[in-house]
């Protein structure tokens, strides 16, 4: 048997997810959230018109072929270890995590939802999905339909809510 660590429920073993309350019950440490941190070195961008400079990612990041670059902080994250990347926020007692938590940002405040997009990399491109937003994703300003691939070019700025992240891809 398998004890539900969210409700304390038993399900059967081999069980992935709690039959009561939805929760995962199989946990692979390959599959963790990675959080953003904000730092006192940060600095906040003051211009709004579009970034002529398009930054490169760290030298640490080198395997990443797509990294995020979180606008109002600066800071740069990059992407590594699979082809998908669900962005959004953690909340308390929830059972499924983003892959990029920004909770840290006040993504709740900035209307970040949950489970808010999906980051695709494939062969044809990169590809963003949103998952049923309540604020819905922009591509450069352009409302994208959810629940469906929407292709990303090097640099494209991308609104989850009010947070800004740009697009960049190491060619």
């Amino acid at each position: 048997m398998i004890l539900c660590p969210n409700c304390q429920h038993h399900e059967m073993a081999g069980a992935l997810f709690c039959s009561d309350c939805g929760a995962q019950l199989v946990f692979s440490e390959s599959l963790s959230t990675q959080a953003i941190y904000r730092s006192q070195s940060d600095t906040v961008l003051g211009s709004t018109s579009k970034q002529t400079n398009i930054p490169m990612p760290p030298a640490a990041a080198i395997d990443a072929i797509v990294s995020l670059h979180l606008l109002e902080s600066g800071q740069i994250l990059p992407l590594i270890g699979r082809n998908e990347f669900t962005i959004g926020r953690v909340a308390e007692g929830q059972p499924i995590l983003p892959d990029v938590d920004l909770s840290t940002f006040e993504a709740y405040a900035q209307g970040v939802s949950r489970l808010h997009a999906v980051l695709k990399i494939k062969m044809e491109g990169i590809f963003i999905t949103d998952l049923g937003s309540s604020n819905g994703t922009r591509v450069n300003g352009q409302k994208i339909p959810a629940n469906q691939d929407f292709a990303l070019n090097h640099g494209d700025i991308i609104s989850l809510g009010k947070i800004k992240i740009q697009l960049l891809i190491r060619h």
